[in-house]
C-alpha cells in the first residue's frame, strides 16, 4: 500500500500556473504508476496524466497536453514526490486533484480501476 498526500492547490487567476504536488511513502517510489486525476462536484473522477515508476514515459488528456506537466522525483529526500506543473489555466481546470498510484510500474492507465491508492486531494480553483 502507498500512502499519498496532496498539497500546493489554490487559487489562481485564468492564464495563471500552478505546481502541486504528491508525497508518497510506503513502497518503493520505482515500483508503481502514478496519475493525476480531477474531479468537480456532480461528475465524474477525470484522467489528467500519468508517469511510469521509472519517469520514462509520460500520458496525458487531450485537455492536459501542452499546458500540463507531469514528473516525479524518486529521492527519499522529497518523500518520492509527484508533481503536476500546471500553466496556461482555464476556469474549467476548477476542481479538485487527486494523485493515485497503480499496482505496477509500467502501463499508463487513463481510467481510475487502474489505481488502487488515492490521496485525499486538493481544490484547484481558477477565477475569470
Amino acid at each position: 500500500q502507498v500512502q499519498l498526500v496532496e498539497s500546493g492547490g489554490g487559487l489562481v487567476q485564468a492564464g495563471g500556473s500552478l505546481r502541486i504536488s504528491c508525497a508518497t511513502s510506503g513502497r518503493a517510489a520505482t515500483n508503481y504508476v502514478m496519475g493525476w486525476f480531477r474531479q468537480v462536484p456532480g461528475k465524474e473522477r477525470e484522467f489528467v496524466a500519468a508517469i511510469m515508476g521509472d519517469g520514462s514515459r509520460t500520458y496525458y488528456a487531450d485537455f492536459a497536453k501542452g499546458r500540463f506537466t507531469i514528473a516525479r522525483d524518486v529521492r527519499v529526500s522529497t518523500k518520492n514526490s509527484v508533481y503536476l506543473q500546471m500553466n496556461s489555466l482555464k476556469p474549467e481546470d476548477t476542481a479538485v486533484y487527486y494523485c493515485a498510484a497503480a499496482g505496477q510500474p509500467t502501463t499508463l492507465y487513463r481510467t481510475t480501476d487502474g489505481y488502487g491508492d488515492w490521496g485525499q486531494g486538493t481544490q484547484v480553483t481558477v477565477s475569470s
